[in-house]
């Protein structure tokens, strides 16, 4: 199964030139979302940080308008880099995983039908073992991202480039340090994978076998507009939480300076911001997807 990791994660790199297109159209929309979760985290008053105060609420297109005028345009795609490291690594691990499960491990009923509990389960545990994985280069993309906030905040920024991220993450908290976040990141994936390859097969399955539509591009955007929506309601919580627990401020020995865990983050948030703020950018990451 190692081998055919690798063999999958070549594929995925060789198809580059496509990655990287894919990237360019949708990574600003990718940053945009990242923005919007951090926007009016109530931690930061624990902290004295005024930024909850001082910057108003922007919905997506104010968001991304004010990078542009703020920051630059290119600053739209602030930690692409990271974002195609861990493109590469989560589309092997998931592509590997789920099909393995597919074809090895539950195989398909008599009708050649996958069944829906056989891809609940398929889609969870690939989206599990593929974001665990590339869970340092997730890091290193969201932290990279919130950098030129940071410079308008006037805080002092924290990384030189990629490289130099990864470097300082594993100097100040080790091969742990690295993995910051891992529970609520791998919750978002399963939940994104949960709702996104059992929607899109209950779908497309549908439509074929009562609507007049083919097996088309048709059939295949609906089927997608309705698993990425599926999947955004099932894991922006998870996403927003994620996001926060790895962009929050740390100690010289890496440890959290805002949320002990997955769970106090998420009581935070409720109980400071309300319910509603665990859908911070949900827009931009339905469209992404």
């Amino acid at each position: 199964m190692i081998l055919e990791f690798l063999l999958v994660s070549l594929n995925v790199v060789g198809f580059f030139p496509s990655l990287v297109c894919f990237l360019l159209a949708t990574f600003p929309l990718d940053l945009t979302k990242t923005r919007l979760q951090m926007q009016g985290e109530a931690a930061l008053a624990r902290l004295g940080d005024n930024a909850r105060e001082s910057a108003p609420y922007r919905g997506m297109v104010r968001t991304a308008l004010g990078i542009i005028q703020e920051e630059g345009f290119l600053k739209l795609w602030q930690g692409v880099t990271p974002a195609i490291y861990r493109h590469v690594v989560y589309s092997g691990g998931r592509m590997v995983t789920y099909e393995h499960l597919r074809e090895v491990v539950f195989g398909k009923s008599e009708d050649k039908h996958y069944p829906l509990w056989k891809s609940v389960i398929g889609g969870m545990m690939a989206g599990v073992i593929g974001q665990f994985l590339a869970n340092p280069a997730d890091l290193v993309k969201v932290q990279m991202q919130m950098e030129g906030k940071r410079k308008l905040e006037g805080k002092p920024l924290r990384f030189r480039g990629v490289h130099h991220a990864f470097a300082k993450i594993l100097a100040e908290g080790g091969i742990r340090g690295l993995w910051a976040g891992w529970v609520p990141n791998i919750q978002r994936a399963a939940l994104v994978n949960m709702g996104d390859l059992t929607t899109y097969d209950t779908v497309k399955h549908y439509l074929i076998l009562n609507t007049p539509l083919e097996d088309n591009i048709i059939t295949h955007g609906l089927s997608s507009l309705c698993s990425g929506l599926v999947a955004s309601v099932l894991g922006t919580p998870a996403d927003v939480i994620k996001s926060r627990i790895m962009n929050q401020p740390r100690d010289k020995q890496g440890r959290g300076l805002l949320y002990k865990s997955s769970s106090d983050c998420l009581i935070q948030a409720v109980q400071g911001e309300g319910f509603m703020s665990l859908y911070k950018g949900f827009l931009p990451a339905w469209l992404r997807m």
